[in-house]
């Protein structure tokens, strides 16, 4: 018997829409009926791609660099993330281990295809960026959250990760700083999973996008520095959050070269390749001048203690100081209401976009998420208008 044309594969039933561009398109529609609307829900910085950069991609343009590449990425951009890394982690690294991809997000999702097999389990944080289980369970592999502590600045509860770990770990995703909490996994912490991935044999996926976007003035230590664990780690980081790069879609990752051969087939076949003047853009993004992100670093360092200081004094909100990245994590269970009905009601009676942290798992339940790539004008108006409403609940 034939089936219907209407009929989807199993595996879609585990795509659902990510809460930001849901949120956004909600607020969209108001602001087309005439609302105005802070944004504080979509996590992409509120500059624009440095100055450099952007002649580099137009003169890319202008001079005819719009054809074809290799799937995996122009070779001088290879070599440039190869060193930039080498220099970051202190790792001998080959321009061969580097897969240039549209966006980080591929780079997650195809190293996945090729490792997980039906039944595999995968370790993830809890909350977490919506699109970790969304790819385990297209895989057909069993997703196993982790929850992240508040009390540990969220990161993972290590008690509750030994638990999990069973024969049939193949991976463990970590992401630190992280969305949507802010938070770095401390390097004790590191240094245990990179035990553990040694003593029972997984692979890490590390989800480095916001690793240049630390607080702490010290370069973040990744968990492919440690000893063993080179050959079983999947580094993936891009330009979008470092250097407003966003729409220009360009991320890379780093992986043991037989993998790094399979990752770029599944390029070949899906994507073909990336643009090659957004890659041009990118090698002048490593290579060009870096104060531009020292600088905005430190524009969203003075955001994120004004908006925590703001939270914080608003009655019933607690709120912890991230160490990372440029969101701000709130606990609102006081209320007493649903995260989701919280950030609905925000939005609709004090024109607020922000997230509800269940969107990023069922233990982001009881908070909030914040973007604070916004001006401190914004943010200011924000926390005014979000005291307002919250004090009459």
């Amino acid at each position: 018997m034939k089936k219907k044309l209407d009929y989807m594969a199993e595996r879609t039933q585990y795509l659902f829409p990510e809460g930001a561009y849901s949120y956004l398109s909600l607020a969209g529609e108001m602001e087309s009926r005439g609302r105005e609307i802070i944004h504080l829900e979509i996590g992409q910085p509120d500059f624009q791609t440095f100055d450099n950069i952007s002649k580099a991609g137009i003169q890319a343009i202008s001079s005819g660099k719009t054809r074809y590449t290799s799937p995996a990425g122009i070779t001088e951009l290879r070599e440039a993330i190869a060193h930039y890394l080498k220099e970051r982690t202190g790792i001998p690294i080959s321009s061969h281990q580097i897969v240039v991809g549209p966006g980080a997000k591929p780079l997650l999702f195809f190293p996945m295809m090729a490792l997980l097999e039906p039944g595999d389990e995968v370790i993830y944080p809890d909350p977490g960026f919506p699109s970790y289980k969304s790819i385990i369970d297209i895989m057909g592999a069993e997703p196993v959250p982790i929850p992240l502590k508040e009390e540990k600045d969220f990161s993972f509860d290590m008690d509750v990760f030994f638990e999990k770990l069973t024969p049939r770990t193949r991976m463990v995703i970590i992401n630190s700083p992280s969305n949507p909490t802010g938070g770095i996994i401390p390097e004790d912490d590191l240094a245990r999973i990179a035990e553990a991935s040694l003593k029972y044999n997984f692979w890490v996926l590390s989800d480095e996008i916001y690793s240049r976007l630390s607080y702490g003035g010290e370069t973040l230590k990744s968990i492919i520095s440690f000893p063993g664990m080179e050959d079983r780690t999947i580094l993936v980081d891009g330009f979008s959050k470092t250097y407003a790069m966003t729409g220009w879609r360009l991320g890379y990752a780093l992986m043991p070269e037989l993998l790094a051969d399979k990752v770029e087939l599944l390029l070949t076949h899906s994507v073909g390749c990336t643009a090659s003047f957004t890659q041009l853009a990118g090698i002048e993004a490593l290579k060009g001048p870096q104060e531009q992100v020292d600088y905005y670093r430190s524009i969203f360092k003075k955001r994120r203690d004004f908006i925590v200081n703001g939270l914080n004094q608003i009655s019933g909100i607690s709120c912890r100081m991230p160490q990372g990245a440029f969101y701000v994590f709130p606990n609102v269970s006081s209320f007493g209401r649903k995260s989701e009905d919280l950030a609905l009601h925000i939005l609709n009676e004090a024109g607020v976009c922000l997230l509800p942290g269940t969107s990023f798992g069922q233990n982001g339940e009881g908070y909030l998420r914040l973007c604070y790539a916004n001006s401190l004008e914004a943010i200011e108006k924000a926390l005014e208008k979000i005291e307002e409403v919250l004090r009459k609940i």
